[in-house]
């Protein structure tokens, strides 16, 4: 199963974003001498990289998600096919 293209260029828009933030304030921190500036760069710099970790972790676990429902649509295919058998006239269950 595939990431949706929105969510996928949703998140790539967002690390964007903080990353450019991430760089003009360690710029404008390091241009200034304010170390209060390239601490918060530093911390942008943090949560982008949260971001993109959480977003991996999401996409494994709807694939997952993705597989479990493929292998339940087979179980129940199977079991639709064995009634159906027994019910066409099979061997009796005795």
């Amino acid at each position: 199963m595939s990431a949706p293209r929105g969510g996928r260029a949703l998140t790539i828009i967002a690390v964007g974003f903080l990353l450019l933030d991430a760089l003009l304030l360690a710029y404008a921190g390091l241009k200034t001498s304010r170390l209060i500036l390239v601490g918060t760069a530093a911390v942008l710099g943090l949560v982008a990289w949260g971001v993109l970790l959480l977003w991996k972790r999401q996409r494994a676990r709807l694939d997952e998600i993705g597989q479990a429902r493929q292998a339940l649509r087979n179980e129940a295919r199977d079991l639709r096919t064995l009634l159906s058998q027994r019910k066409g006239g099979g061997a009796s269950p005795d």
